[in-house]
């Protein structure tokens, strides 16, 4: 996802429980890749799978929440060591939100760059957004990012999101790559303008 995002919508799969830490998101053992190509498939990797390689009865192995775009889940998420492979893991899993009740500060900032939301509720609302989607899995919920604002059918949210971080998902400049292709023609300008010296 490039450009501003204004809305997110599609499935959601609760993911309940508190302090579910980067470790857990994406194992030490995958961070020695060059690329973060194929994270996505091993995000959550050592809880989706027990030792024999079983799937376990994780949320992400359930057909219920297959193509679930936005993960619900508790306190402090994404706490632990500070590993940008986490958020990467998440998005290339396909997954373009969470929303939770609070959220590690290094993964909040990691999350932001890349255009996953982190998007925070109460908890007690927390738990009942989590019920209703576990009882209507194939709701369509909607995180609307200018009124910040989440809806799951007749049901209808106060999400709570920074203003820098809303701003920058509005107007895109979130994403810098984004950012550089907006103004080619400043950036091509600025390059024939260099002195001969910064390439030597």
């Amino acid at each position: 996802m490039t450009g501003n995002i204004k809305e997110i919508k599609g499935k959601a799969m609760p993911m309940v429980g508190d302090d579910i830490d980067t470790d857990r998101i994406i194992p030490a053992r995958f961070l020695r890749c060059v690329t973060f190509d194929g994270l996505g498939e091993q995000a959550f990797r050592d809880e989706r799978f027990d030792e024999k390689g079983n799937p376990t009865n994780h949320p992400m192995n359930n057909e219920a929440y297959k193509g679930a775009k936005i993960i619900i889940s508790g306190n402090n998420f994404g706490c632990g060591s500070s590993r940008e492979h986490a958020p990467q893991a998440i998005k290339r899993a396909g997954y373009e939100a969470v929303i939770a009740e609070s959220f590690a500060e290094i993964f909040y900032g990691n999350s932001s760059v890349l255009g996953l939301v982190c998007i925070t509720l109460p908890k007690a609302e927390i738990a009942e957004l989590a019920e209703y989607i576990e009882k209507n899995p194939n709701t369509e919920v909607v995180i609307d990012i200018e009124k910040a604002e989440i809806k799951a059918g007749d049901k209808t949210y106060k999400a709570g999101i920074k203003e820098a971080l809303q701003k920058s998902l509005l107007d895109g400049t979130y994403d810098t790559i984004y950012e550089l292709l907006k103004n080619k023609d400043k950036v091509e300008e600025m390059d024939k303008n260099l002195p001969p010296k910064c390439f030597n």
